[in-house]
């Protein structure tokens, strides 16, 4: 599902990033284009202009001249004295079809009124108009002389003009497609990073149900043998079935109040209620609820308070005592017996450090940052049947609505200790 999502948001990415691109590549196309003929018509316009000055001001035309002209401007003239053309057009193998100049004279004169078969029509001065027929730029004009009448076409063929257009639309369009190329495949690893979080936790999802469905499973199916096996027992040992019925009834309830409690996280509808408390407090009552039930384990039970007085730390203390029963509550789950386990709090410039000290098996570094995930238990066999692998990641979400930071080290000696980081302030 998540590879057919990934295929289709690279595909809309590189949709829309190609319109934007042929739009964007077509609008400078455009402008390019307008500025590649514009150019060309300025330049032909003044290279015209040169020649029909450089006629006005000579008596004698000279072939040298008129060859060098066409070459270094790229054009093609027809020049007439009194309407007889000049030898030179005569001997021209590689000149344009005459045609061309006979139409580009018909446009002059019905367009323009411009009539160069018509020398009596100019005046005394100069007389010379511009214009494009298709496949060229066109420049007319009648000049007058001391002997008659000069008449002079210039044609400018456009077939450098489309070719450099031509070039134009290749390099822009080359360009779009590389562009377009190369940001689909960023659109590939983006988009596929933005669906990286969601299909982990699609798969967290699912692993939390099928855990949560096993957890769930294993009281039920033995609640629902007790009660078969009661209807077949004494009525002295029915007492044995209903306290075995309770028991896991207890168990499927603290299953339930745990999943309750992160789906209240994940929906952020979690309440907080901080106030100032007294830390070293809030400690030494946690110590003495937690006393007796470290004697009937047969386990050392320290506790450890700075002897300066400290400041009141805003937070929840009802959350926090939740926490350290957590911990303790695995503490003594996980360390043997005539084990060891310390309680203690420090401060630093900045935070509140909690610290929950034992000398039992320990966590392996691989493992120290799974331990808060869901259902996450070191015995995959999960022997322990009063822990479900939710606590530390409810201790984890507590501790993070109060911006603080939950963490497991290595206790020297061996053992785990789990430090809490609250903000002073």
């Amino acid at each position: 599902m998540f590879h057919r999502l990934h295929i289709q948001m690279t595909f809309f990415s590189a949709l829309i990033i190609g319109i934007v691109i042929f739009i964007m590549t077509t609008a400078c196309n455009f402008i390019a284009e307008n500025s590649t003929r514009q150019n060309a018509w300025n330049a032909f316009q003044n290279n015209a202009i040169s020649c029909i000055s450089h006629l006005e001001t000579q008596s004698i035309i000279s072939s040298d001249w008129i060859l060098q002209a066409e070459k270094n401007y790229d054009i093609s003239m027809d020049i007439r004295d009194n309407g007889n053309s000049l030898y030179l057009k005569k001997l021209q193998t590689d000149s344009l079809d005459e045609t061309i100049f006979r139409k580009a004279e018909e446009i002059s004169a019905a367009s323009y009124a411009l009539d160069l078969s018509n020398p009596g029509a100019v005046s005394k001065l100069t007389k010379r108009i511009f214009f494009q027929m298709k496949d060229f730029y066109v420049s007319t004009a009648l000049i007058p002389k001391s002997h008659g009448t000069v008449s002079m076409i210039i044609l400018y063929s456009l077939d450098s003009v489309k070719h450099r257009i031509l070039l134009q639309r290749l390099a822009f369009s080359g360009a779009a497609f590389l562009a377009i190329l190369a940001l689909s495949i960023c659109s590939w690893f983006f988009t596929g990073r933005m669906i990286t979080p969601l299909e982990k936790s699609r798969q967290e999802q699912t692993e939390f149900i099928a855990a949560a469905s096993h957890e769930l499973r294993s009281p039920l199916a033995v609640i629902l043998s007790g009660i078969s096996a009661m209807k077949k027992a004494d009525p002295k040992e029915q007492e044995h079935f209903l306290s075995v019925i309770e028991k896991e009834g207890t168990r499927m309830s603290l299953l339930i109040n745990d999943m309750l409690s992160l789906s209240n996280a994940d929906n952020h509808s979690w309440k907080m209620h901080p106030v100032f408390c007294e830390l070293d407090t809030l400690l030494l009552d946690t110590y003495e609820k937690y006393e007796p039930l470290m004697q009937d384990h047969h386990m050392k039970f320290f506790i450890e308070l700075p002897e300066e007085e400290i400041p009141s730390c805003p937070c929840d203390p009802e959350r926090i005592s939740q926490v350290l029963g957590i911990l303790l509550d695995n503490a003594i789950s996980y360390v043997p017996e005539n084990g060891k386990i310390i309680l203690s709090l420090s401060q630093t410039e900045t935070h509140f450090l909690i610290r929950v000290k034992d000398n039992g098996p320990g966590i392996p570094d691989f493992a120290k940052t799974s331990v808060f995930r869901r259902f996450y238990q070191a015995d995959s066999a999960r022997n322990n049947r009063q822990h479900f692998g939710l606590g530390l990641c409810i201790a984890y979400e507590i501790i993070s609505l109060h911006k603080g930071t939950i963490s497991v080290l290595d206790t020297p000696g061996g053992g785990s200790t789990f430090q809490i980081s609250l903000p002073l302030a």
